[in-house]
């Protein structure tokens, strides 16, 4: 994946997840869905490495959208934040983990094989 590909993206996911966007987190969630499944059925075929830099970005983009709804001043980069809001509280709401889907989409599909 290019930087400019990547910097495009990371443009894009904070113009959806600003800090005073006044939305819920399902909304929230909901309009990063396309973005994030669009951006993965075009580079599929990427590092693995490349898309955990992402997801780690969107998760740190979403506790601080979670954060201010609390009237807590942050980015939701503490320790804190990640044991009050951990990565399974993320696969709950349905936000689409890219790192998930690449592992998921490279298991054999023959079984045990």
């Amino acid at each position: 994946m290019r930087k400019k590909s990547l910097m495009s993206l990371r443009d894009k996911i904070r113009a959806t997840t600003k800090r005073t966007g006044g939305q819920s987190i399902d909304c929230v969630v909901a309009s990063l869905y396309p973005t994030l499944r669009g951006r993965y059925n075009y580079f599929q075929h990427t590092h693995r490495f490349a898309f955990s830099s992402i997801v780690g970005f969107v998760r740190r983009r979403v506790r601080a959208v979670m954060r201010r709804q609390q009237q807590r001043p942050g980015q939701g980069r503490r320790l804190r934040d990640h044991n009050q809001w951990p990565n399974a509280f993320f696969a709950a709401l349905g936000l689409f983990t890219m790192s998930e889907a690449h592992q998921s989409a490279r298991q054999s599909r023959c079984g045990n094989n």
